[in-house]
């Protein structure tokens, strides 16, 4: 698997890091045995950094991947979590829930310490919270040898830059943010270089969108983004590729982009992920693509707090 520096930490990841959190049944029912082959499996095709957070499945992500990752040498592995979101719309950035929040994740983990430590969609919260009392509790975690970097999470762009012109972090993990369909992320990779930032990308499949899966009640894409997904899909299909090949292909190939997460329960899909990335990107058909998706390129929608947006 080839790697990448992570901005300023000196950490070498992955260009594929595994999400864990369908092991806490963030989309369907999984097994013991399911969550734990998808650990083994993806730390055998090189994805050494797995994230998982305390929200995912409650605190089942945490519990099943210490499991999985008991007998596994701690330093073949790199570990991300995170804080500050425990559920729908429960969300907690205090300075005394982050020592709580960074003890329980490593009692879980069945670790001493994390290696990356986000705070969890922070546009839904007042930023200046996180400036003014997490990221400074964060910071005395990683004094205390419990945390090696920390970093912020979220979906809008502008709650990035709203911390970094206030509080240096170590690490950003956008999320559906560099895919086929929205590159918003690019136009910040400038900034975040000059603020010495690593960049993760979360969501190279944008949620199923760009996937020949059924797309999920929940997902809050416009329709016309959903038409145009569809389209792709159908038109890589016609030449004879998945287009979550072509998705996953593309949210790698960025070099300004340390690592590219993707998570699943399914050790098959693992495999085959990072055999895609071993393959050349087909360019005639991402230019095809692209063009469908050119009237939608960028839409989004609203996450967390308007003023946030």
């Amino acid at each position: 698997m080839e790697t990448r520096v992570l901005g300023s930490t000196g950490l070498k990841v992955p260009i594929l890091s595994f999400g864990a959190s369908s092991l806490g049944q963030e989309f369907r029912p999984v097994s013991l045995d399911e969550a734990l082959r998808s650990v083994r499996v993806a730390l055998e095709w090189g994805l050494n950094l797995i994230d998982t957070s305390p929200f995912y499945g409650r605190g089942m992500s945490e519990v099943l991947l210490g499991i999985a990752l008991r007998d596994v040498p701690r330093d073949s592995y790199l570990l991300s979590s995170k804080l500050g979101r425990y559920d729908l719309q429960h969300f907690d950035f205090s300075a005394r829930r982050v020592a709580e929040s960074v003890d329980v994740s490593l009692h879980r983990l069945g670790t001493d310490h994390l290696d990356i430590c986000l705070c969890h969609d922070i546009e839904f919260v007042n930023m200046q919270q996180i400036v003014d009392e997490t990221l400074p509790a964060l910071r005395k975690a990683q004094q205390q040898g419990k945390v090696r970097f920390i970093g912020l999470s979220g979906y809008p762009m502008k709650v990035f830059q709203f911390v970094l012109e206030r509080a240096p972090v170590d690490v950003i993990l956008s999320y559906n943010q560099y895919t086929l369909q929205n590159t918003r992320l690019a136009e910040l990779v400038p900034y975040l270089k000059a603020k010495h930032a690593g960049i993760m990308n979360a969501g190279p499949f944008s949620a199923r969108l760009l996937t020949n899966a059924p797309l999920p009640k929940w997902l809050k894409e416009p329709e016309a983004v959903k038409n145009a997904a569809r389209q792709a899909a159908e038109h890589c299909a016609r030449r004879g590729v998945d287009i979550a090949q072509l998705a996953l292909q593309f949210s790698v190939a960025n070099p300004d982009i340390a690592t590219t997460v993707a998570g699943s329960a399914n050790p098959d899909n693992i495999r085959k992920w990072a055999a895609w990335i071993q393959e050349p990107l087909d360019a005639t058909l991402l230019e095809e693509v692209q063009r469908i998706f050119e009237p939608v390129k960028n839409l989004g929608h609203i996450e967390g707090l308007p003023q946030n947006n």
